[in-house]
C-alpha cells in the first residue's frame, strides 16, 4: 500500500531530489500534497521552484499550497549562499512554471488534509517547520491524527552556526513546538545527511542516465557540490533532504536510536541547538527516532534507481 505524505519543502537542490524521490515509480509513497515555507530562499521563489518541479516531475494533480513567508519571532535568514539567488541555481528548468498553487494557504491544507485523513498521513518537512508549528497550534486536534513526523533537520552539530543546523535555527521556536508536541518524530540530522555524500563515483553514475529528470538532477548537483567541495572541503555535495524520503521507502538503510530532543531558543551563541540527549543521558522521556547511520551503498543504489525510473 502507498503511504501518504505531505511534503513540507524550501526547494531549494536537495529538496528537489527529495520530491525526485518521493514521486519515483519505485517509490511506495503518495504525495497527498506540497507544502512551501520561507527557508532556502522566500517563499515566493521556493513555491515557484516547486512548481516548476512539479512541471518536471509530471506531478499535475498534486496541490501545492504556499506556505508562511517569515518565522515565527525572529527575521527571515535564508541560504541563498548554497542555493543561488533563485534556489535553484544551475538549472535550465524554465522560470515560469506551468502549473498553479491552490487558493489556499498552506497551514490550512494541512489541517484540512490531517483531519479528513485515518490518521494514516505522515508529514515530511524538509525546511523550517514554521508552517507545522502553526497548524499544530491553530488546530491542536491534528495531533493525534498525525501518523508521524519525518524531517530533516538538527544534529549534534551545526552547520548555519557551530551549534545549529539551518533548518532550525531558522525557526527554533517552531521546532521548539513540533517536538514538543508529543507527535512521533523520526529525526534526520547532520549527523546522518552528511554520509549521504555524493561523491565523483556517484556522479559519474548519474550522468549515464539519460532523461530529463536526471538532466536537471545533475545540474543541480554540479552548481551545489561547488559549495561543499570548495568551501567546506567535502569529497561531495551532501543530499540531506532525500533522507527522510528514503528511510520511508526503506528504513532498513538506517540506524535508528531513541532519544531526548530539547530545542534551544535563548542561547547567545546556540539559538537553534538541538541538544540530543543519547544513551540514558538523561531522564527526560524520548521524544524522537534519532538517524545515527546509512547505508550508502543501499540509498546510492536507490537514488540513481529512481532517476532511472523516469526514463
Amino acid at each position: 500500500m502507498n503511504r501518504r505524505i505531505i511534503l513540507d519543502c524550501d526547494p531549494g537542490h536537495d529538496d528537489a531530489m527529495a520530491m525526485m524521490l518521493a514521486a519515483s515509480k519505485l517509490s511506495n509513497l503518495k504525495l497527498e500534497a506540497i507544502t512551501t515555507v520561507a527557508g532556502n530562499v522566500d517563499v515566493e521563489k521556493n513555491t515557484n521552484n516547486a512548481l516548476r518541479l512539479c512541471d518536471l516531475l509530471g506531478l499535475n494533480a498534486v496541490p501545492v499550497a504556499k506556505g508562511v513567508a517569515q518565522p515565527l519571532v525572529r527575521k527571515m535568514k535564508a541560504a541563498a549562499h548554497v542555493h543561488g539567488k533563485s534556489g535553484l541555481d544551475g538549472t535550465t528548468l524554465p522560470d515560469k512554471p506551468i502549473k498553479q498553487i491552490i487558493n489556499q494557504h498552506a497551514v490550512d491544507l494541512i489541517i484540512e488534509k490531517i483531519i479528513d485523513s485515518d490518521g494514516d498521513i505522515t508529514i515530511v518537512p524538509t525546511g523550517p517547520l514554521t508552517n507545522i508549528a502553526l497548524a499544530i497550534r491553530k488546530e491542536p486536534k491534528i495531533i493525534p491524527k498525525i501518523k508521524e513526523i519525518v524531517l530533516m533537520g538538527g544534529g549534534t552539530y551545526g552547520n548555519r552556526t557551530p551549534a545549529a543546523e539551518f533548518n532550525i535555527y531558522v525557526d527554533a521556536e517552531a521546532a521548539k513546538i513540533v517536538f514538543e508536541s508529543g507527535v512521533q518524530i523520526e529525526m534526520f540530522g547532520l549527523d546522518v545527511t552528511h554520509q549521504a555524500l555524493a561523491t565523483s563515483d556517484r556522479m559519474k553514475e548519474m550522468s549515464d542516465i539519460n532523461n530529463p529528470v536526471a538532466a536537471a538532477v545533475m545540474q543541480m548537483m554540479n552548481f551545489y557540490s561547488r559549495i561543499y567541495q570548495g568551501k567546506l572541503g567535502f569529497t561531495g555535495a551532501a543530499v540531506h533532504d532525500p533522507c527522510p524520503v528514503a528511510y520511508l521507502i526503506d528504513p532498513t538503510m538506517f540506524e535508528m536510536e531513541r532519544v531526548r530532543v530539547d530545542i534551544e531558543t535563548k542561547g547567545e551563541f546556540t539559538y537553534g541547538m538541538t541538544c540530543v540527549y543519547t544513551n540514558g543521558m538523561t531522564d527526560r522521556v524520548p521524544n524522537a527516532n534519532f538517524a545515527r547511520t546509512l547505508n550508502q551503498d543501499k540509498f546510492w543504489d536507490l537514488f540513481i534507481r529512481s532517476l532511472k525510473s523516469y526514463s
